[in-house]
């Protein structure tokens, strides 16, 4: 996102085949706010005059898309082995290849055509040279060789003399590849365009600005045309299309009125607005058509003011990617400014919501708004530090990357979320172009940062609210809203946000027994850039510099050196920022991205940065809080020369969690030759049994950055990401089986967001990803959306013990002004060692419940049957927990165990009681439950009953139960009970008498006498009963017959 900036004297763009015939005009580059510039010279090499990528599009007047070259030099040059090359703006391959033929005169131009698109309305001039490549609209690498075989530029910076690379444009501020910095981003309406003398300063930046495509072929220009002067209102100036009617139009000078709205004296915007009087409210005079215009005043500061009612002419252009604008030139007698006292009527902003489309927008360009009654959310904040922007969203919640929250297979729902996120999308601007950033030079750095202050956080997700009328403005290829004067301070005047600093001072609250975090600390590393460069021959490195012009982080350090800080202090800084963090974050367990690998540098051992990082949590922590797990030896690791200079690390608590066993690698996968190899432990609560055990493996994933692109809008690389995916569940499957656990978390940074196909392969693999309790909440920001990049996931056995999940929102919506690689980059300092923007990413927290550690309290309750003695009873048991519940339950009378008897998971138990345990009577026991590593022991009183037992009394008469008279009978006698030996007397009564016998072994044997007389006898036995037995009678019959 870049703003454009122009000192007085400057020509406009769509003027530049003027400009050649006009002394000391040039252009200045987008973007940068310069003082007083020395006239550049022309290049002495061929150049890339101008590049267009969308013909045929929509809005677009050619049907083709265009390079065009230019000769700057006194000779002509032969193109019969030269070429023009194209790749997309992030394409890192080999360009496609147009070849030229024929020559180019000295101060010529040579047209050579692209592809054609189903739009347009002109033919492009007749073509030098013809190829076939469909250039990118909004965004292209284009490149000049002297040869025509396909070339490969490195990434980034491409410096002069590249082999076979004559000139190259990189445009966009995605380009892959560009000369020092990128061109602004083309449109289809704007082409990429250099001033008419050639200059090339090796800077896309610097050099190259965008304008009305203007293509021209090696032929002659047309002679140039007597200027006139119209008089034309504001709506007429602007038109109904995308461009104004007048736009490039180099012979007519357009005269209008309006009431200046906003005015830009400073900063780089050097004009002001005018809108026509009595527009704003009421019914549209001009539906489709603005009523306000920018004029931009090339020398002589501003010539208005705000309020004042002005007369001005001059030349119409759409400026900077398609901002209709009237330039007053004090130079030029044809262009002039008077300020009216005449009557006029007022302009009053016009109250409505934001326009969302395109053709709406359009028909308000320039004009004043009232956005009081719309809320507003901060969508981003990253160009904030440099060109004071802020990216907003209607509504109350920030834009959303599109793959976050749709399946990234579903083009239809993405393309309809891109829209959405389109017709949201505004960025709020300071009402100047002034670079912020202390490289390339100049004053700006020590110009205090509007917006932002210590206090005045400006965060993704704050809330938005005007407080003034704003213009609608357009630049750099984006919808604006410009303040009506300069900001210089925190614009409180005219925009406040919400603080959401307060609600983020630290994670919430996610239960369990344990929590389990990831964070990327943003290239920790403990060896700075300057110790590395004295560590070694051949070792050199590229810094970020402050406004002193003193290193602050490592841009490129060679051969793969580190990449954070640069010297001490800046470390200092850095890994203050990390540990307030971390030991805010304060959980249990926390795996991290983004740790130097220090032996991957040369030192011996791997992991030194990552001791170096704990040392210092201890210190501020002011206890040992936190230790790591060391790397696994040097055997179960990739060799050195194949591991990234950043690697993955877990961190704990000591005093709640222990490491189970050693680290381990994913060693041999393919997948991970570009990205961090997984690393895998276990962990179980600190004291608990080993059946409590749990493993986490943390992930880096290749980034988006470079790498092969699918065309499914998921970044570069994403096949290697799926790839990295699956060799990731087949890395945890043999994990879990090796450590025989059930229970795994997968956690780390997967650069993938949330609906994309690598995080989709490992939910089809059984994980779930686990998102935060807290609504809209995300793990990182990029390109003005949201959305998590971060993952912790549980398998199915894991997923039950997940008592919470946050995502704390420390860093993301963070400006990257409060980074410690900012640190004095402003004339405000904005760095405090706190907790805040202490890396790129948020963490995210869960919280996990450990079944059963530490041991829960319990209640027994017991409750008896009746029982007789010598038969077995039972007594029933109930252990209540929150846990399931294994052990035994004992009966206990007093210290005797009775019985005992295991307890089911449900807490149940039966005790079977011996028949003998107890003598008949009322016993008061207790039930004692033994507890387990869940559970606590407890125990409950049972009083168990025990009756008598009721023997069998089995009766014999001898000889036999039918005798003659004057015959001696018997009575045999037998008592019989369970479990005992029936003891006592018993008392026979017959005819003959009453006899008492004594039981031996249960029995006895009484004589009943001679039976004299024939007759039927009833014989009577009574037991008399025991301790242990009740009393029993039964009686037999005896016969007496007379012979």
């Amino acid at each position: 996102m870049l703003s454009n900036s122009r000192e007085p004297g400057f020509t406009l763009p769509s003027a530049r085949r003027l400009a050649a015939t006009a002394a000391g005009l040039t252009l200045v580059c987008s973007g940068v706010a310069l003082g007083a510039a020395p006239a550049q010279a022309a290049a002495d090499h061929l150049v890339i005059s101008e590049a267009y990528g969308g013909g045929g599009n929509s809005g677009a007047t050619y049907k083709n898309d265009f390079i065009e070259l230019y000769n700057p030099t006194a000779s002509a040059v032969d193109l019969s082995t030269w070429s023009v090359q194209y790749r997309g703006a992030t394409g890192t391959g080999a360009g496609t290849v147009t070849k030229l033929t024929g020559s180019i005169a000295p101060g010529g131009h040579y047209l050579v055509q692209e592809a054609a698109g189903a739009g347009g309305t002109t033919a492009l001039p007749t073509p030098d040279a013809t190829g076939t490549i469909a250039m990118g609209g909004t965004g292209f690498q284009v490149w000049l060789s002297n040869g025509q075989t396909a070339l490969t530029p490195p990434a980034s910076k491409v410096p002069a003399g590249t082999p076979g690379i004559v000139d190259l444009v990189g445009a966009s501020s995605g380009a892959y590849s560009y000369e020092t910095a990128p061109a602004p981003a083309p449109s289809n309406t704007t082409a990429v365009t250099r001033d008419a003398t050639g200059t090339d300063t090796d800077n896309n930046s610097a050099d190259l600005t965008t304008a009305a495509p203007d293509p021209q072929n090696s032929g002659p220009a047309a002679p140039p045309q007597e200027p006139t002067t119209v008089d034309r209102t504001i709506a007429e100036v602007q038109g109904t299309g995308s461009a104004s009617p007048y736009a490039g139009d180099t012979t007519t000078y357009v005269r209008t009125r309006g009431v200046v709205t906003a005015a830009y004296p400073k900063g780089g915007f050097y004009g002001f607005v005018i809108q026509t009087p009595g527009t704003g409210a009421g019914t549209d005079a001009t539906p489709g058509a603005s009523d306000g215009l920018y004029v931009y005043q090339t020398s002589g500061g501003v010539g208005a003011k705000v309020g004042d009612y002005v007369e001005v002419s001059g030349l119409v252009s759409e400026f900077s990617g398609g901002l209709t604008e009237l330039t007053y030139d004090p130079s030029d007698t044809r262009s002039t400014l008077t300020v009216l006292p005449d009557a006029h009527g007022p302009v009053t902003p016009l109250a409505a919501d934001l326009p969302t489309t395109t053709a709406d927008r359009e028909a308000h360009e320039s004009e004043l708004l009232d956005l009081s009654g719309q809320r507003f959310t901060v969508s981003s904040n990253y160009a904030t530090n440099q060109y004071a922007e802020i990216g907003l969203a209607t509504g109350t919640t920030p834009l959303v990357a599109p793959t976050e929250e749709y399946d990234a297979q579903d083009t239809a729902a993405i393309a309809a979320a891109t829209a959405a996120n389109a017709a949201r999308a505004i960025t709020l601007d300071d009402g100047s172009s002034t670079n912020f950033l202390p490289f390339g030079g100049g004053a700006n750095q020590d110009i205090p940062l509007p917006w932002l202050s210590p206090t005045n956080t400006v965060r993704v997700s704050s809330a938005a609210t005007f407080r003034q009328p704003v213009v609608l403005d357009y630049r750099n290829n984006t919808w604006k809203l410009q303040p009506t004067h300069q900001v210089t301070d925190e614009g409180t005047d005219v925009v406040t946000f919400s603080d959401t600093r307060a609600e983020n001072q630290r994670p919430q609250d996610v239960g369990g027994d344990l929590t389990l975090a990831t964070s990327n600390v943003l290239n920790f590393f403990n060896t700075t850039g300057e110790d590395y460069v004295a560590g070694g021959a051949g070792r050199s490195c590229t810094y970020y510099v402050d406004r002193d012009d003193q290193p602050v982080t490592d841009d490129t350090c060679t051969p793969n050196g580190p990449r954070g800080a640069a010297q001490a202090d800046d470390l200092v800084r850095q890994r203050d920022k990390i540990v307030a963090a971390i030991n805010t974050l304060d959980a249990d367990i926390v795996s991290l991205e983004e740790v130097e690998n220090s032996v991957a540098l040369g030192e011996a051992d791997r992991d030194d940065a990552l001791s170096d990082l704990v040392d210092h949590l201890n210190t501020a922590a002011g206890v040992d809080r936190w230790a790591f797990v060391p790397s696994p030896p040097a055997s179960d690791l990739p060799p050195t020369s194949e591991q990234d200079v950043i690697r993955t690390a877990f961190i704990y608590d000591p005093a709640t969690v222990q490491p189970v066993g050693v680290s381990k690698v994913l060693v041999g996968s393919s997948a991970f030759n570009n990205a961090r190899e997984p690393l895998a432990q276990t962990f179980k609560p600190k004291g608990a049994p080993d059946r409590t055990t749990f493993g986490v493996i943390v992930n880096h994933f290749k980034s988006k950055g470079s790498g092969a692109n699918d065309g499914t809008g998921q970044g570069n690389a994403n096949p290697d990401r799926i790839a990295q995916a699956k060799a990731l569940a087949a890395f945890a499957d043999q994990f879990t089986a090796e450590r025989g656990i059930s229970k795994l978390f997968l956690t780390g940074d997967f650069n993938s967001y949330s609906m994309e196909d690598p995080v989709q392969e490992l939910e089809k693999a059984g994980y779930t990803s686990l998102e935060s309790d807290q609504a809209d909440e995300w793990t990182y920001n990029f390109s003005g959306s949201s959305g998590s990049l971060d993952h912790v996931f549980a398998n199915a056995a894991a997923l039950g013990d997940v008592t919470g999940v946050d995502i704390w929102n420390n860093n993301a919506d963070e400006s990257v002004a409060y980074e410690y690689s900012r640190a004095n980059y402003n004339a405000t300092d904005f760095y405090v060692p706190n907790q805040f923007r202490a890396s790129d990413h948020d963490p995210e927290i869960i919280g996990v419940d450990v079944p059963g550690f530490p041991a829960v309290d319990t209640t027994t309750a017991a409750t008896s049957s009746p029982m007789t003695y010598g038969t077995d009873g039972s007594v029933a048991v109930q252990v209540t927990s929150t846990e399931p519940t294994t052990g035994t339950v004992t009966l206990l009378d007093g210290t005797t165990e009775l019985a005992s008897a295991p307890v089911a998971q449900d807490g149940t138990a039966t005790i079977s009681v011996p028949g003998t345990a107890l003598t008949p009577g009322s016993h008061d026991l207790v039930v004692a439950y033994s507890g387990d590593d869940s559970n606590h022991a407890s125990q409950a009183p049972v009083t168990v009953g025990v009756a008598k037992a009721t023997p069998t009394l089995a009766l014999t008469l001898t000889p036999r139960s039918s005798i003659p008279k004057n015959t001696r009978a018997g009575l045999d006698v037998g008592l019989t009970a369970p479990q005992q030996t029936v003891t006592g007397q018993v008392t026979v009564q017959s005819v003959n008498g009453t006899r008492v016998v004594q039981l031996t072994d249960g029995s006895a044997a009484v004589d009943l006498g001679v039976f004299k007389q024939a007759g039927t006898y009833v014989v009577t036995a009574s037991y008399g009963g025991s301790d242990l037995a009740r009393p029993v009678t039964r009686q037999v019959t005896l016969t007496v017959t007379k012979k």
